[in-house]
């Protein structure tokens, strides 16, 4: 099974976690077989008595084991219910609202503000992503905040180049549409192979960026991308570069569906559905932003 960075953290998606919900539901019971005699000779005793001849029936647990057990809190409504695709869709819609409040917050507001939901936006992710048990404020709290960059960034675009947030969400959109497609036929699947190589990529594509971002803030590249607005036989590397991470982004929605999947057919508890809609939520904007960069790209390289 291929986990998606941060998703792994949760003990819904682990094994440990399919160990622990994964028994009291597919372990089969141990009573007696009816209608075969017990070697030796003797009838099988009936459960919880001693059979002739027998030693008492020993329980399986330790009096530590059972003290423990004991000495453990009652579940909640919370660790009882099972996550289900329903409830994930309706979370991860709940998210995507609070997102979309915040975009058009920033969408309206100074320049300031979402620069600031950045930078709360980037260390809420980081929260979120090793939790190991999802909390649902931080969650929402996430996506108004990275709602109010998103907004914000995507006003500043559309002043520049009118009509490119527009293609921008359809491309988002799209992109999505074809891959849950894909996901939900089984043409598609995430394999520990393919995550390798998606974890290699990310890495050397965010060093890539902070080397780009380094080169722009120090006035060694002139262009308002960077690295990104170098022609390379009359196309820009950033739209080359783009349509890689635009494959990356959608192979990370593959690995969301996939974790969302496990989790339902593992019974994972219920609040684990948050974790399942901030990661397509992360995913999204990702995938948001990148068709919006490239999009830029081409329009400015057009103007040139």
């Amino acid at each position: 099974m291929a986990f998606k960075p941060g998703f792994d953290q949760s003990p819904a998606f682990n094994d440990a976690g399919r160990n622990a919900w994964g028994a009291g539901s597919n372990a089969q019971q141990g009573y007696p077989q009816q209608g075969y005699p017990q070697q030796g000779g003797y009838p099988q005793a009936p459960y919880g008595q001693t059979g002739w001849g027998q030693a008492p029936q020993q329980p399986g647990l330790s009096p530590d084991q059972l003290r423990d057990m004991y000495d453990r809190p009652s579940a909640n409504k919370v660790d009882t219910d099972r996550m289900s695709y329903e409830d994930t869709i309706v979370k991860t819609l709940l998210a995507f609202g609070v997102l979309i409040v915040g975009a058009v917050a920033g969408w309206n507001l100074p320049p300031v503000v979402w620069i600031v939901g950045a930078l709360v936006g980037f260390v809420l992710a980081l929260v979120n992503t090793f939790k190991k048990k999802p909390s649902p404020a931080l969650v929402l709290a996430y996506s108004f905040f990275e709602g109010l960059f998103v907004g914000g960034i995507s006003g500043m675009y559309n002043t520049m180049w009118d009509g490119i947030v527009t293609q921008a969400v359809f491309g988002t959109l799209g992109v999505f549409a074809v891959t849950l497609l894909l996901f939900t036929s089984g043409k598609v699947r995430a394999t520990p192979k393919a995550t390798r190589f998606f974890l290699v990529a990310m890495v050397g594509y965010m060093a890539f960026s902070l080397v780009n971002i380094v080169l722009m803030f120090t006035g060694v590249t002139q262009s308002a991308f960077g690295l990104l607005g170098v022609t390379v036989f009359g196309i820009p590397l950033g739209v080359v570069i783009g349509i890689f991470v635009v494959l990356m982004a959608a192979y990370s929605l593959i690995l969301d569906f996939d974790q969302i999947k496990t989790g339902v057919e593992r019974g994972a508890p219920r609040i684990y559905a948050w974790t399942a809609a901030f990661g397509l939520i992360v995913t999204l904007v990702w995938l948001y932003l990148e068709i919006l960069r490239i999009l830029a790209i081409i329009a400015s390289s057009s103007r040139n």
